[in-house]
């Protein structure tokens, strides 16, 4: 590691905000760095703790009915006076009035997930004064999205844990980047070190959203058996579903190994045979597989049994190696960033020295 200077660090540091600045300016935030919703982690104690630490926290709202996702809103309010987003599922049966919740409670900044998001939500979201984020999986659904008037865009490689698309960041990266400069494009999946985050930051990304990093937070209130899995996990551990029929499309989920990978192949074999004999049609055993998911994974998160339950994490897991405090985790990897941006500029002159 380089021996920087004073003058030098601050210099990196200086930088690293310049290369922020949009998506700072966008989010609200002293840093451009969105915390990942995941379901049952990314709860009032973890997305408030990381909206007071600089970061965007995002609200994971998952299967909550309406009047849940209020009360939740209200208490994250209550532990920090700094903006904070939601995080919605297109799948969700009352996404329109998930939405007007967001909207009646001043979220600022909603964000949809799962799918293609339905023109009506866009909508709603967009006249209701709140800004927009969708995820992004390729280049042409970006510049659609963009045309229907989202505010930002994720982008988020296979990498990343829970839902996951077929392709890495660092391809979809070099794909989107520099084609989509209209609105701010965060980038996710796999990210762990401060200088990835300055490496995505040069190439165009407003800012990043990281998940699996914060799982061990020591705000986090994930069961103490799911955060040991983090630590003792590699990135090897974390491994992507099968899909078992083409005709059955499932979005494949990345998560730790465990006996609960075995038994979701068979709960999809289990579905599939009901959507052949005609109990439940496609999009009904699709949301199925998702009721599944939910519930796997509250056994891990919540209850502890990470035997059975749903351990989803990216392959940056291998790069969580201790228990930290929200704040901590921030000003490590801001700190990493800052370092690398400012190394890149006095390397080449001591190489000439």
């Amino acid at each position: 590691m380089t021996d920087l200077t004073p003058s030098a660090l601050a210099a990196g540091r200086a930088r690293l905000d310049a290369l922020m600045r949009r998506g700072v300016e966008f989010l609200g935030s002293r840093y451009a760095i969105l915390g990942g919703a995941m379901t049952w982690v990314s709860e009032r104690t973890l997305v408030a703790a990381i909206s007071n630490a600089g970061g965007f926290g995002v609200l994971a709202s998952g299967a909550m009915t309406p009047e849940r996702l209020r009360e939740e809103i209200q208490a994250t309010r209550a532990l920090t006076t700094a903006p904070f987003g939601v995080n919605l599922i297109t799948l969700h049966p009352q996404l329109l009035d998930m939405v007007d919740v967001c909207l009646s409670e001043g979220v600022g900044h909603v964000v949809l997930a799962g799918g293609l998001p339905p023109g009506e939500a866009i909508d709603k979201v967009k006249k209701g004064g709140a800004k927009l984020i969708c995820f992004a999986p390729a280049l042409a659904l970006a510049k659609k999205l963009v045309r229907s008037g989202v505010d930002a865009l994720v982008i988020e490689g296979s990498e990343a844990g829970g839902h996951i698309g077929p392709v890495s960041l660092t391809v979809l990266a070099q794909e989107i980047l520099p084609h989509v400069r209209d609105v701010p494009v965060f980038v996710a999946g796999g990210i762990g070190r401060g200088e990835t985050i300055a490496a995505y930051l040069e190439m165009g990304a407003a800012g990043v959203q990281l998940g699996t990093r914060f799982v061990c937070a020591t705000e986090c209130v994930a069961h103490p058996n799911f955060k040991k899995a983090f630590l003792r996990g590699a990135a090897r551990d974390a491994i992507a579903s099968v899909q078992l029929d083409p005709r059955f499309p499932v979005i494949p989920v990345r998560a730790l190994k465990n006996k609960g990978s075995e038994a979701f192949m068979e709960a999809q074999r289990r579905i599939i045979e009901r959507v052949d004999r005609g109990e439940l049609d496609i999009a009904a055993g699709q949301l199925e597989i998702e009721h599944y998911w939910a519930g796997a994974l509250r056994r891990a998160v919540v209850d502890g049994d990470v035997e059975s339950g749903s351990l989803m994490a990216g392959q940056s897991v291998g790069l969580v190696s201790s228990e930290q405090p929200v704040a901590d985790i921030i000003g490590e990897l801001t700190d990493q960033a800052a370092r690398f941006l400012a190394e890149r500029t006095i390397l080449p002159l001591e190489a000439t020295a």
